[in-house]
């Protein structure tokens, strides 16, 4: 079962988290500080932390940050009230794989936790804007990348969604095409790419960087 940690400076946010999640991972201990998690993330080598993104002695970035200059390295998921650009970009930048917000409820906090354990990322629809914005000159392809131009220019949209965690659904939502269209260019991206599923197609987004 994937193990987890929750950090989260409110007693009550982590009770809520902790009975939203304890059914469907191992939440293995819960800090409330910057200092605490990184020790408890040091001694307990999670699967994922679920990190609130402003804690009393610093930030999400800096629990990441700590763990990374300790040895660990585990996957970071922020879940955070607030939904400010310059909050999402800052610990994305640290290394958190994905970023919610506490409006999601039970069940999209679970998705989002089991989804970062399998190699996705994750975001909010909105979120991902901020993001995909801030890396925008990462997301280029190329110049010179024959892989790349196998892909028509709407594959090349669906393959960095995809490869940025969207479901088909919030793709569909997105590009304002069917759930159909979107199968039928996910399909040609792997076959085009040569690759089985998603988490192969971030690794490869990410090794070329325009996850």
């Amino acid at each position: 079962m994937t193990r987890i940690v929750l950090v989260d400076d409110h007693a009550l946010v982590r009770a809520g988290v902790r009975g939203a999640l304890e059914n469907s991972f191992d939440v293995v201990g819960e800090a409330g500080d910057v200092a605490d998690a990184v020790d408890l993330i040091v001694r307990e080598r999670p699967d994922v932390v679920v990190c609130d993104v402003h804690l009393p002695d610093g930030t999400a970035a800096d629990v990441i940050s700590g763990a990374i200059a300790r040895g660990v390295t585990t996957v970071f998921l922020a879940l955070s009230v607030s939904d400010a650009a310059e909050d999402v970009i800052s610990v994305i930048r640290a290394g958190a794989r994905g970023y919610i917000t506490k409006a999601a409820d039970g069940t999209d906090l679970t998705d989002a936790v089991r989804r970062v354990a399998d190699g996705d990322a994750v975001f909010s629809p909105r979120l991902a804007g901020f993001v995909l914005d801030a890396f925008s000159t990462d997301l280029k392809a190329p110049a010179a990348d024959p892989e790349m131009d196998q892909l028509t220019a709407r594959e090349q949209e669906v393959m960095r969604l995809l490869a940025r965690g969207y479901a088909y659904k919030e793709i569909a939502r997105r590009l304002t095409i069917s759930i159909k269209t979107v199968e039928s260019h996910a399909s040609a991206v792997l076959r085009k790419l040569q690759l089985s599923n998603r988490n192969e197609l971030t690794r490869w987004a990410a090794d070329r960087r325009i996850l």
